[in-house]
């Protein structure tokens, strides 16, 4: 492998790492942040008759983290056309 395709690929995996971080760090705030942390603080709001705490816990956490899955798939798209690895 020639020097800079090394560098390239280096590159390329630093930069999905991060976003992989970022995109974790958000489902994490999220799930253990309005679920369980401010959960007292979000219950004083009310969604479809639920307290807003109990509705992080049990269903935001998955849709946010189903948008997240969207929101990957678009970065890595744009990742890979960065880096030419993107499919022809």
């Amino acid at each position: 492998m020639n020097l800079g395709k090394h560098r390239k690929s280096k590159a390329y995996w630093k930069e999905n790492l991060k976003y992989l971080c970022i995109l974790l760090l958000i489902w994490f705030a999220v799930s253990y942040g309005a679920g369980i942390l401010f959960k007292d603080a979000l219950n004083s709001i009310r969604i479809g008759g639920f307290k807003l705490g109990f509705w992080f816990a049990q269903q935001g956490a998955i849709y946010v983290f189903v948008v997240l899955i969207f929101v990957y798939v678009y970065l890595m798209n744009k990742l890979d056309a960065k880096y030419g690895y993107d499919e022809e």
